[in-house]
């Protein structure tokens, strides 16, 4: 029997939503179900199950408000100095921290494309009670508001120096004086090149360090995904319009995306991670974030990626201590582009972590948080260790 034009729409949808998704880790379609031997039934339990066992996104703070140059309400949360979770501090972080007090420093954290503040799980909990954090939700997602100039008739994409412009409402909000160490994800990462850029003598008055993980200062539209090259040339150029296409049709989009939930894991996975032995727990907290993204938002951040080039921006960081991470199997943003970054920044810690994709922070969380440990006593938000045979606060 001939399938019914409403069905064969709302399948095409279905793996239209699917394909799109996968943007939400950076990248196009392309790759094969996997665990076809598997029911549908067994995998949707085993994910229903995951989403109660996982501890992971759980970590609160005290909540507030930023409200953006264009009216967007940005959600942000403080962790503060001594909030009660020292005991949990990690072994390493201990050695190298110490019981000393730490200087009035706040750490901004901000996500990625699609993602969440959440996405910072490890380093949220490893640095939690020990330095002043800031995690904040990009406009659009999480339990931020929606952008107010991407919706209406007169709706515009979103720019990555809007982003830059987001960030400093949250940094006037949350973190209105004393020094600042400023980390970026993907996106996030951009999102601190803008800010530097539009902001110069902010960054040279307040601003003590800054970390790149997985991210990249421009020339986006050179990246393969780890698919043919004339293939992703084509996507690209019907790409716009097909995004447009499905965000007026978003809520169909969506159904459909559910209805193809295996294949949707199976592109995250993929373009998230690089190591076969990815705890499933983290797995699908990472699917969550994404999936949770609306077709729309999708729509209106994807030009701003092809446009991005913060290069000419960087140079005015080589004073500052810098981080330049990422993962050796990134297919998003490769760590060629994070080796260039390192590049205009001779005096920056390059590291590329073996076997590492591109949600690195969330695969490898002890290497990234290691390295941020470094970076914060390079810019003196914590003291240096004490030498070898001497307590904490002794001299």
């Amino acid at each position: 029997m001939g399938e019914s034009s409403s069905g064969g729409t709302w399948r095409r949808a279905g793996f239209a939503g699917a394909a799109i998704g996968v943007l939400a880790a950076g990248a196009a379609a392309g790759v094969a179900v996997e665990r076809l031997t598997v029911g549908r039934s067994v995998r949707r339990k085993a994910r229903l199950a995951l989403d109660s066992a996982g501890p992971y996104g759980g970590l609160r703070g005290t909540p507030g408000r930023a409200l953006a140059d264009d009216g967007t309400v940005l959600y942000y949360e403080v962790d503060e100095v001594g909030d009660g979770h020292g005991a949990e501090v990690p072994a390493r972080l201990r050695r190298l921290f110490g019981r000393r007090e730490p200087a009035p420093v706040t750490v901004v954290f901000s996500h990625g494309y699609c993602l969440n503040q959440d996405s910072w799980h490890f380093q949220r909990a490893a640095l939690r009670g020990l330095v002043r954090t800031v995690h904040w939700d990009q406009r659009s997602h999480g339990r931020s508001g929606p952008g107010v100039t991407q919706a209406g008739p007169d709706a515009v994409p979103v720019s990555i120096d809007q982003l830059g412009r987001d960030l400093r409402a949250v940094v006037d909000a949350a973190a209105p004086e004393g020094p600042l160490v400023l980390v970026g994800h993907s996106m996030g990462g951009m999102t601190v090149m803008a800010f530097a850029e539009q902001y110069p003598e902010l960054m040279r008055e307040r601003v003590a360090g800054v970390a790149f993980v997985g991210t990249s200062a421009g020339k986006l539209h050179e990246v393969t995904y780890g698919l043919p090259v004339l293939g992703v040339n084509a996507v690209r150029r019907i790409l716009p319009g097909v995004l447009r296409t499905l965000g007026a049709q978003a809520e169909l989009v969506e159904r459909g995306r559910r209805a193809t939930a295996d294949l949707f894991a199976g592109l995250v996975k993929k373009y998230s991670f690089a190591s076969k032995d990815v705890d499933p727990a983290v797995a699908r907290f990472a699917e969550r974030m994404i999936e949770s993204t609306p077709i729309d938002v999708v729509a209106a951040f994807y030009p701003a990626f092809a446009e991005h080039d913060k290069s000419a921006s960087l140079p005015a960081l080589r004073d500052l201590p810098v981080l330049a991470l990422a993962g050796d199997r990134d297919l998003v943003t490769p760590s060629s582009h994070t080796e260039a970054i390192a590049a205009l920044l001779p005096d920056a810690e390059l590291v590329i972590v073996p076997d590492g994709g591109h949600l690195v922070m969330l695969e490898h969380p002890e290497a990234v948080t290691d390295r941020l440990a470094d970076l914060l006593v390079r810019a003196g938000a914590v003291p240096r260790p004490a030498a070898a045979g001497t307590e904490p606060g002794e001299s």
